[in-house]
């Protein structure tokens, strides 16, 4: 009877200690899969994971992979279907921190808690190209949709733009916007800041100028390139305001830096007014067709609130201080103009 005993309690015992096997073992399962830290980011503290909006299951878990976000994929995989991720989950930009556990990681794809992305223009940003380049190295939007939209007359036209004059509608600011913003949402969104800043009253100084907004932008963009103080601004906006009343090219050397593309040069040479382009506004009358850069809005506002004064020319002073001397007679200005030149040739700058 004791024998029988003894083995039922050794039964028992091997029972019990299967059962804690297997307890133990589901507890370690549930932790490797869900609460385990699977993150290895080679020392960073976070990493992006880019969710694009073309993107299948299995799509996401190869650029999973490829990025080497995640110690154990399976792991991953498995939890992920159990939390049907492969029947939903959202684009965007997801921050993952090397804390982070199977379960937050797929809740945060789930969720579509993407971090915004800051998306800014400036005056250095002066061509389509550009814009192009710009664009798409932060949002979603590939370069081939943007050249497509930047290309198409009619819908820029329904805008209100021409293919020249649509960088007039990307006012120097910071969006923030999701990284998967559809063009046309994104499109929207920029109209929707450039209806903000064109309130009635500037509607209004621009029509007693007798010119559209995107005129007035790309006159403004040859003021910011010539200056960005803002009392000098509004008096190189009368210079330019004024030749154009008396019918004499505008002369604008920012226009032949545009045309010929070398943005970097600081010295307008004479060989450069001989550029044929519509850019050049010492062989063209007139505004150009579009801006030479994206214009602060300080600068908007000095055309539309110029200084009303007699010049018709200017010339940086030698000191190069950002300031220069304005003149009604081109005798006048000739003094000026030699005396700068003598300065930057002092300075060894040729170009």
């Amino acid at each position: 009877m004791a024998k029988k005993k003894s083995f039922i309690s050794k039964i028992i015992s091997a029972f019990l200690i299967i059962f804690l096997l297997i307890i133990g073992y589901g507890g370690w399962f549930v932790y490797q899969n869900l609460y385990k830290n699977n993150v290895q980011l080679n020392g960073k503290n976070s990493e992006f994971l880019y969710v694009k909006s073309t993107f299948t299951y299995d799509d996401l878990i190869n650029e999973i992979k490829e990025q080497g976000l995640i110690v154990n994929v399976n792991s991953f995989n498995w939890l992920a279907r159990k939390m049907k991720l492969d029947k939903e989950f959202k684009p965007g930009r997801y921050r993952i921190t090397s804390k982070m556990n199977n379960r937050q990681i797929i809740n945060l794809i789930k969720s579509g808690k993407q971090e915004l992305v800051t998306l800014s223009f400036n005056y250095t940003d002066r061509t389509n190209e550009q814009l192009v380049e710009k664009i798409s190295s932060k949002l979603e939007i590939s370069k081939n949709e943007l050249e497509m939209f930047f290309d198409d007359k009619e819908k820029l036209k329904e805008i209100g733009f021409t293919k020249e004059n649509f960088r007039a509608l990307f006012l120097p600011n910071k969006y923030e916007l999701k990284w998967n913003t559809h063009l046309n949402e994104f499109i929207e969104i920029v109209i929707k800041e450039y209806d903000i800043f064109w309130t009635e009253e500037r509607k209004n100084k621009a029509k007693k100028l007798n010119y559209s907004e995107p005129e007035v932008i790309t006159l403004a963009s040859i003021v910011q390139c010539e200056s960005n103080l803002k009392s000098e601004q509004i008096k190189i906006a009368g210079v330019y305001l004024n030749r154009i009343k008396k019918n004499m090219e505008l002369q604008a050397d920012p226009t032949l830096i545009f045309a010929t593309g070398n943005f970097d040069a600081r010295r307008v040479l004479n060989a450069d007014k001989k550029v044929d382009s519509p850019y050049n506004t010492y062989k063209n009358k007139g505004l150009p067709p579009g801006p030479i850069c994206l214009p602060f809005k300080q600068a908007i506002d000095a055309v539309l609130n110029h200084e009303k004064h007699n010049y018709i020319f200017f010339c940086a002073k030698p000191e190069l201080n950002g300031y220069s001397n304005f003149s009604s007679t081109y005798a006048e200005h000739k003094r000026y103009a030699d005396a700068y030149q003598k300065e930057m040739n002092r300075r060894g700058i040729k170009r």
